[in-house]
């Protein structure tokens, strides 16, 4: 059997990064980036995601082996007939460790393309690290690298506001977008 990647999948269209996902899931990957590749082929979004691995340890090599590409079994009952359908997910351009390479995420938020960020870090993953007190290194905590990433794009876009991102947070705890803001707030 051949590795999967985008010469034997034959896929060759690039597309820039809109879209930065923290968080390699399943949930994410089968979901949304699944939706982000209908929307790839039926509207003319024309983004890709680059995913954040939001912890030390994580499959991000695993990803970028197989050059972002994998398939999403869909199965379900439409038109009342059992369906089922696979689908080959193209729309990741690569996958990042923060941990490994701290500046080339940093430069991430320096994309003029960027438009949305998408996270799902676990319901533990958005709470204040008081450890985190310099982005001269990668923060311990997601809010702490997605603030990182956001001072370093108000820096680099000098604070222009049509550079502000979309940041839609996936956590399953109340309130989830005001927690996320105010503790980024906090590191701010």
């Amino acid at each position: 059997m051949q590795p999967l990647n985008r010469t034997t999948a034959q896929v060759t269209q690039e597309r820039p990064t809109k879209v930065i996902q923290f968080g390699e899931g399943n949930f994410l990957r089968g979901f949304v980036d699944w939706m982000i590749d209908i929307l790839n082929e039926k509207t003319d979004f024309n983004g890709n995601v680059e995913i954040i691995q939001p912890l030390d340890k994580g499959i991000y090599q695993l990803l970028n082996a197989q050059d972002g590409l994998y398939h999403v079994l869909l199965e379900g009952i439409q038109n009342g007939k059992p369906t089922q359908e696979t689908r080959l997910i193209t729309c990741i351009n690569h996958s990042h460790s923060p941990y490994a390479e701290y500046e080339a995420y940093l430069k991430l938020g320096e994309n003029p393309d960027l438009e949305f960020v998408i996270c799902n870090t676990t319901e533990a993953g958005i709470s204040f690290d008081a450890a985190d007190t310099s982005f001269e290194t990668t923060p311990n905590s997601f809010p702490g690298k997605l603030t990182a990433l956001l001072y370093r794009r108000f820096t680099h876009f000098n604070g222009a506001k049509d550079k502000a991102l979309t940041i839609i947070p996936c956590e399953l705890i109340e309130k989830n977008g005001d927690n996320l803001r105010a503790t980024v707030l906090q590191f701010a």
